[in-house]
């Protein structure tokens, strides 16, 4: 599942230049959120196309960074929404809700597989970008992943670093 609607860019924008060696570098941070509706994958690429266009920066890398413990980041297929079906499927499979162990279920049965299933992914994703354009491959999208049931807003910080 997609989500372009449930995106939006919260005024948090900075902007450093930095010189030495006769180069100089340049850092754009901005914060987007995503409002989820549970579970799924939520595709947010246009939104660091965007963001690197406001920088003005043309060359350099991009991190993306998820500021949550039950959420993760990842690059995936964007062409076929099945690619990504089959990862939540075989996700599930390997971290199950219902296991009796659990102890940190305080905020529900999704609470603990939502934190290991953020350990097993990844909270970061960097993405180099050239020309102005972020080089990801032709069926590459970035997506946040929600682990939770419930829905959730979840902030993204976008660090471009370039010139």
């Amino acid at each position: 599942m997609t989500a372009q609607d449930n995106i939006f860019v919260k005024n948090s924008v900075s902007f450093r230049v930095f010189r030495g060696f006769n180069e100089t570098m340049a850092v754009f941070t901005k914060t987007i959120s995503i409002h989820t509706r549970g579970q799924g994958t939520y595709e947010f690429t246009d939104h660091v196309a965007q963001a690197l266009n406001e920088s003005g920066l043309g060359e350099g890398t991009v991190t993306a960074f998820c500021r949550h413990t039950s959420c993760s980041l990842v690059i995936m297929e964007n062409a076929d929404p099945s690619a990504r079906d089959d990862l939540h499927y075989f996700m599930d499979k390997l971290v199950p809700d219902d296991d009796p162990n659990y102890t940190h279920t305080l905020e529900g049965p999704d609470d603990m597989t939502s934190h290991i299933k953020m350990a097993l992914t990844r909270t970061s994703e960097v993405v180099p970008f050239a020309q102005g354009r972020l080089l990801l491959g032709t069926w590459q999208g970035l997506f946040l992943w929600e682990h939770r049931d419930a829905p959730h807003t979840r902030q993204i910080v976008l660090s471009f670093l370039g010139e």
